[in-house]
């Protein structure tokens, strides 16, 4: 249990009390206007409008979607990067639309009291943590709001508050949580490696020695493959041309059986002089597997499908709870494992089984949340669109002792109709947990959920807008929402993770 749920203050955040929080509402309840520092008015009568390139005065009022401040000028809302709710900012206008505008952060005049300083130095140039600026408990705060505002202006509900839990989940350490890290490789201007991560909205690469969510042992893996790279004359790969061979460094920790797979995604399907990486990697403790993954195409898509293994194993292994799981270059795994166990075990805890029940697990995966549930369930299906992570559930299945699940490989919307219509085996669900991408679920699954008339349906989500949007289906259909809690799967970013409980009404 973090310590914010035991109102404790959590490591590395400041501690913000009753008289400053009362202070900062009131400092932004009040604002009635904000003042330009240049440009020049339209007219005598106080309209303001906003010129490209010009610095205005803005008092910030609320926090958007990815985590940027929003304030208001004479009206029009100004979307600040990097700003923080109560930040008295002087801001320079770089974008103008009919009602919104873009802003960036020039100068504080009076911060925040949620306003703390970053661990890293490159957080605010880099896309992976766009709050690090923002205190710990205020991020918790802050996605707790953006999940009941979507439901509320997205799922028309009513009484929201009364059914989520408060707070969100939060981390006693939000910090080095990460068990899978991607770095881009290339080179600047002069010609020198850079190794690190894209800046927010851009593939342009901030070269990192360290990084402040990832695991500690990144940082010694990035150095021997920077140094192998340059010692040997490595060609890095060029997204303009297409050339060059290494184009990004994965790295998998298990963080509960320390084992680390250290793959490197290449333009080719080799790596010249690959046995002097392998002499530096494996003098580190706890690694198991070197390999590359092949990637030859000219896209922004990370990973390809060929994996070759270099040294030692294919896979690494990890566990949820008292469930391993195998895990591949190509797995999906979810990326922080503390949360995880916090977030599977609150979809058991709503699935709230008792052994004779038939589950379906809608875009299972490799299967973490089926093997999770098949442990309390009589019968659990699970259904997957990627082949590969279907052979992985049933792999992780069978290296787990469990028998009573069972693994479907095609898109939800297609898989489950068809089970259903064809009736016997399959086509009945006492209960059903769905994880679906961000998109949320297709409309004629959520019809066959509805008919299949399932006593639970518990939602794992990333967006609390599609979310909202798939409850509201599902209250219109003859379901209520019973319960939700929010869960900080990514710390010190804007995305947050939701489970939500619906059962039928009495009316259906």
């Amino acid at each position: 249990m973090s310590d914010i749920r035991n109102n404790r203050r959590p490591k590395n955040n400041r501690r913000v009390n009753g008289e400053q929080r009362k202070k900062a509402a009131e400092a932004v309840n009040s604002a009635s206007s904000v003042v330009r520092t240049s440009g020049t008015d339209a007219t005598n009568t106080g309209e303001v409008t906003l010129v490209k390139n010009e610095d205005y005065q803005v008092l910030i009022e609320d926090m958007g979607n990815d985590g940027e401040g929003i304030g208001h000028v004479q009206g029009m809302t100004v979307f600040v990067k990097d700003a923080v709710v109560g930040d008295l900012a002087e801001v320079k206008i770089v974008k103008v639309k009919k009602n919104i505008a873009y802003g960036r952060l020039m100068k504080l005049i009076t911060p925040s009291l949620y306003r703390v300083e970053p661990v890293c130095d490159k957080a605010k140039r880099c896309g992976g943590c766009t709050m690090q600026q923002v205190s710990y408990e205020q991020q918790l705060e802050y996605k707790w709001n953006k999940v009941k505002n979507c439901l509320q202006r997205i799922g028309k509900m009513e009484n929201v508050e009364a059914i989520m839990e408060k707070p969100a989940y939060g981390m006693d350490d939000p910090f080095h949580y990460r068990n899978k890290a991607q770095f881009p490789v290339g080179r600047d201007k002069n010609g020198d490696v850079v190794i690190g991560f894209y800046a927010g909205r851009s593939h342009d690469i901030i070269d990192t020695e360290s990084c402040a969510i990832g695991a500690p042992v990144n940082d010694k893996i990035v150095a021997i493959v920077r140094s192998f790279i340059e010692d040997n004359h490595i060609s890095t790969y060029d997204e303009e041309t297409g050339r060059g061979l290494v184009r990004h460094i994965l790295i998998r920790v298990g963080f509960t059986t320390k084992e680390i797979m250290v793959c490197l995604v290449t333009n080719g399907n080799k790596l010249p002089h690959s046995e002097i990486l392998i002499d530096e990697l494996v003098k580190i403790d706890g690694m198991t597997s070197i390999c590359l993954n092949v990637n030859m195409e000219n896209t922004n898509r990370i990973l390809g499908d060929k994996c070759i293994t270099l040294w030692g194993q294919s896979y690494i292994t990890d566990y949820i709870g008292d469930i391993k799981y195998q895990i591949s270059p190509l797995s999906f795994y979810q990326v922080n494992p503390v949360q995880t166990n916090v977030l599977y075990n609150k979809a058991l805890e709503y699935a709230d089984l008792s052994g004779d029940e038939t589950v379906w697990d809608m875009y299972c995966g490799i299967g973490t949340i089926s093997l999770f549930l098949a442990q309390k369930a009589k019968k659990v299906y699970g259904v997957e669109i990627v082949p590969q992570a279907i052979d992985d559930a049933r792999h992780n299945a069978e290296i787990n002792g469990i028998t009573n699940a069972e693994f479907f490989v095609g898109k939800a919307e297609e898989v489950v109709p068809d089970i259903y219509k064809k009736g016997g085996d399959g086509s009945h669900a006492d209960v059903v947990v769905v994880d679906p991408p961000r998109k949320g679920c297709d409309q004629v699954l959520l019809d066959t959920l509805v008919h299949m008339a399932p006593e639970r349906i518990v939602y794992v989500s990333c967006d609390p807008a599609t979310l909202a949007r798939d409850v509201k289906i599902l209250q219109e259909k003859g379901y209520e929402a019973k319960k939700v809690a929010v869960v900080d799967q990514f710390c010190h970013s804007g995305h947050v993770e939701t489970v939500c409980s619906l059962v039928p009404t009495k009316s259906r």
